[in-house]
């Protein structure tokens, strides 16, 4: 099987105005989705569409109107130019535990039949309940890096403008992301994510759980407690404004080397 459970951390570094650094154990599901149905109708503990311990639900990404994930994807491929003859879609997301949800950043893998990546697409959540994508064409060797402006609204405590670099190690046995955010004056954000791989098995989900309970609740309770220490040492808070007109934003660039 191409899904498995990634299991590993997160680290976020903010390096301007002031400093403020948080880490915690976290894991995600890589899901092919050629294969969700199957992974679905074999365990105990994870469905598509349904509560149970741990699910993914087709209105928690992409379109989010209910429209299934490969449809979605597909489009935005197709509007892209980008095609996968012979070729399969995995997705690296938290799930929903016990049906809560919030996913910061859910990242899809486009690859080819030999399994080469021909691109990815980068979904970025905010806690207001808005969403913006880059969907990025890929070339070269890993590890891959990205870069674009700025253009959604993520922490309240920083603008708009700047730009990221992704740099992305795929998943295999290991997966890596680190995000920068530098504008033309500072350095202002380094973002981590690393995770092992372990088979997609009910035993493994279960083992997930309980040693990451409420994962997803500790997610957005954390950015809500860290946006508090943030506040109190004197983060000036921006207005949330609406999101971007364009809901994926399809990048011309190809991969640095």
């Amino acid at each position: 099987m191409n899904s498995g459970i990634f299991v590993g951390r997160v680290a976020h570094r903010r390096k301007a105005p002031f400093r403020h650094e948080l880490a915690y154990r976290t894991f995600s599901l890589l899901v092919d989705l050629d294969e969700l149905e199957e992974l679905a109708d074999g365990s105990r503990w994870f469905s598509n569409n349904r509560w149970n311990l741990l699910s993914v639900h087709d209105r928690d990404h992409g379109a989010r109107d209910g429209t299934s994930m490969r449809t979605w994807i597909h489009e935005q491929l197709r509007l892209a130019g980008i095609e996968l003859p012979g070729g399969r879609i995995e997705v690296l997301l938290y799930p929903r535990m016990l049906g809560y949800q919030f996913n910061p950043l859910t990242v899809w893998f486009c690859r080819v039949a030999d399994g080469s990546l021909a691109a990815v697409l980068y979904e970025i959540h905010n806690t207001f309940g808005h969403s913006h994508s880059h969907l990025v064409p890929v070339e070269g060797r890993e590890p891959h890096r990205h870069s674009f402006g700025k253009e959604f609204h993520v922490s309240p405590f920083f603008d708009r403008e700047g730009d990221y670099t992704f740099t992305l190690r795929p998943p295999g046995e290991r997966f890596s992301i680190s995000i920068g955010y530098t504008t033309t004056t500072e350095d202002r954000l380094t973002a981590t994510m690393v995770g092992a791989r372990h088979e997609f098995t009910d035993r493994n989900l279960l083992t997930a759980f309980v040693t990451h309970p409420l994962l997803t609740l500790k997610v957005i309770s954390a950015i809500h407690w860290h946006a508090l220490r943030i506040l109190m040492k004197g983060g000036r808070y921006h207005r949330v404004p609406g999101p971007p007109q364009v809901p994926v934003r399809i990048e011309s660039m190809v991969a640095q080397p």
